[in-house]
This record gives C-alpha cells, structure tokens and sequence, in this order.
C-alpha cells in the first residue's frame, strides 16, 4: 500500500478535526451541565438543612452573596482579557487557544476515541460519592449491641424524645440525656420499631434521629397510671397488708382490647364524724 499523499493527508486529518470538535464540543456541554447540576444541588441540599425560617433566609443570602461575587470575578477576568486581546497585546492567547483546540480535536477524531475521565460518570462513582452512600448506610443498618452494654427501655427513650425533641431529636442528643451511647439509643429504637432517619433539630444540622411523630405507640410505652396493659393481671390485692385477700369495693373495667382500668377504693375520699368531747 503506498503513502498517502500530502493532500490526501490534509484532507484525512482536517476530516478527524471536524469529527473531533463535535466530540469535544459534545464533551464540553455534557461536562458543564453536569457540574452545574452538582453545584446546585449540594447547594440546595445545604439550603435545606437550615433550621427555621431566620436561618434558611441567612443561608440563602449567603448563597446570593457568593454568586455575585463569582460573577464579579469572572466578568472582570473575561472583560480583561478581551480588551487585552482587541488591544493586540496578547497575541498569543488567541493563537494558542486555537492550537490547542485543533491538536485535541485531532487526537479526538481518531477510531474509537474515549475520553479520559466520563463528562458523567456512571459506574465509576467519586470518592465524595462512595463516602455518602457509606455514611447513610451505617445510619440505616441497625447496630447490634454488644453484652454489659447499657440500656433504654421504651419509657426512657419515648420520655427522652419528648423531653430533648423540637419535636424531632437526634441520636447523640439522646444519647448525651439519658448517659448511654448512641448505640444503646438507636438499638433500643430498633426494638420499638420507631425509624431511624435524618432529622432536624434546634441548633444543629441534619442527622441520624427519631422523629416524633412516627414513634410506634407512645400511649402504650409511657401508660397512665391506673392502666393495666393488655396479657397482664390486674393487681388487686392490698401490697400494704400483706396476707389479707382483695379488699371489698375493688372493680376492674376492660377497655377494649388495650388493657383494663382498675378502680381501687383506698383512693376515694373518706369522710369521718368528729365529735366534740
């Protein structure tokens, strides 16, 4: 197979430059819209973990404040290099600007070209990426607790939700109230079935909590007195004189299905006649 000629050269690679701009170009836009999306959204994300009204207000504000200055920035610097380049005294950054574009083009004309790194990736996941999935699983997964640990019973922890929420509280903020690791914390949440989710509190940012309103059956964790829960016994003997049988008047009224309401007579008001001497 003989050479090419030096036009038959001309024209196969000015062919791979005008394939090779559209990919490059193509890479470009696809590049550019990916970054914007990302930026956007770690900043709405950011946005969103703003606690009230005051807060979500100063974010935004610093939000606006950074893109004005950026655009400054950027105006001035493309506006300073026009007027050096109208000027001729840059001569260079047009001609190199130009080269540069044509070699890469060039080389992104040829068969089977890919590009270094993906404008989007797809499969291959950033390190930033990996380590979010990583954290939202270690939040999700329940944590097995080990034996001796401490421990929260229902009351304690629906108690402390109340007590420590606005109205939603998060783990370490539990954890700190009741004196136990947030470990003893969140299994004890597992045990209840109460969810564990990001939450918003008072003062901090988004993190692993219970939220307030999804808390299993807080009537039946933190009962009223007088109520007997559902499968156990009413106690109706006197635990004060012990040996003595039910004391008369006793009576204990079924409440559906969730327990009973036991009457005790030593709680009414007893009234005695005084006589004078």
């Amino acid at each position: 197979m003989s050479a090419p000629t030096t036009v038959q050269w001309l024209r196969n690679a000015v062919h791979r430059v005008r394939i090779g701009s559209g990919r490059r170009a193509t890479y470009l836009a696809a590049w550019t819209i990916h970054r914007g999306r990302r930026i956007w959204q770690r900043a709405t994300d950011w946005l969103s973990q703003a606690t009230g009204v005051l807060g979500w207000l100063l974010r935004l504000a610093v939000l606006l404040l950074v893109a004005a200055v950026l655009r400054k920035i950027g105006t001035g610097i493309v506006a300073g290099v026009y007027e050096r380049i109208e000027g001729g005294g840059a001569p260079w950054i047009p001609a190199g600007a130009a080269l540069w574009w044509i070699v890469s083009a060039y080389r992104a004309g040829a068969d089977g070209w890919k590009p270094k790194r993906p404008a989007v990736p797809t499969t291959e996941e950033t390190a930033e990426d990996k380590a979010q999935e990583a954290a939202a699983d270690e939040r999700s997964a329940p944590v097995a607790e080990p034996p001796g640990a401490p421990s929260v019973s229902p009351v304690e922890l629906v108690a402390a939700v109340r007590d420590v929420g606005t109205p939603h509280a998060q783990l370490k903020p539990l954890a700190e109230h009741l004196a136990v690791p947030t470990d003893a914390v969140r299994a004890a949440a597992v045990a209840m079935g109460w969810p564990v989710k990001d939450v918003r509190q008072a003062g901090r940012s988004a993190s692993a909590g219970l939220r307030w309103d999804e808390c299993p059956s807080p009537e039946q964790a933190y009962p009223s007195p007088g109520v007997v829960g559902a499968g156990q016994r009413a106690d109706d003997n006197d635990d004060d004189t012990p040996g003595e049988g039910p004391r008369e008047g006793f009576r204990v009224v079924p409440i559906g299905l969730s327990g009973a309401v036991v009457h005790d007579p030593a709680e009414t008001i007893r009234h005695h006649e005084v006589r004078g001497q």
